[in-house]
């Protein structure tokens, strides 16, 4: 999958947008998410790549970098590496509409799976709903 955006920019610059501070009272959750839009997009980690997926921020440019990582360390998963099924579960669950309008990285997904073994139940139902999703249907 090719990823035509500079990994040194921010969300923040690769949106056009720049979210004014939190508020004091901000969840912790609301608190990372504003620092990590401030962070060049490539120096962050799976973990924080997954925390934003799953607050559907930044799509366009968080999920091609997860799919990578996803794709990169699949293989591993099958010799048993660990595998990170948070990003994994992040990237599944999001809505169908995402997948309509990101057909490219649907297909990447759809790879990836086929590679892996031996999935959790949770992340299987994650799996089943990312596939029905992912052709069109709810």
């Amino acid at each position: 999958m090719n990823i035509h955006f500079e990994r040194s920019r921010t969300i923040e610059e690769l949106e056009g947008q720049r979210w004014p501070d939190p508020p004091p009272e901000a969840t912790g959750l609301v608190r990372s998410v504003h620092r990590l839009r401030k962070r060049p997009i490539g120096d962050l980690t799976a973990y924080e790549l997954g925390r934003l997926i799953g607050q559907d921020i930044a799509l366009p440019w968080t999920l091609p970098l997860a799919l990578e990582i996803l794709h990169e360390t699949a293989a591993n998963q099958s010799r048993g590496g660990f595998y990170d099924d948070d990003l994994l579960s992040a990237a599944l669950t999001r809505g169908p509409d995402v997948w309509v309008t990101f057909p490219e990285p649907a297909t990447k997904m759809r790879e990836i799976l086929a590679v892996l073994t031996d999935l959790s139940p949770c992340i299987k139902r994650d799996v089943s709903r990312f596939l029905e999703a992912s052709q069109g249907r709810d």
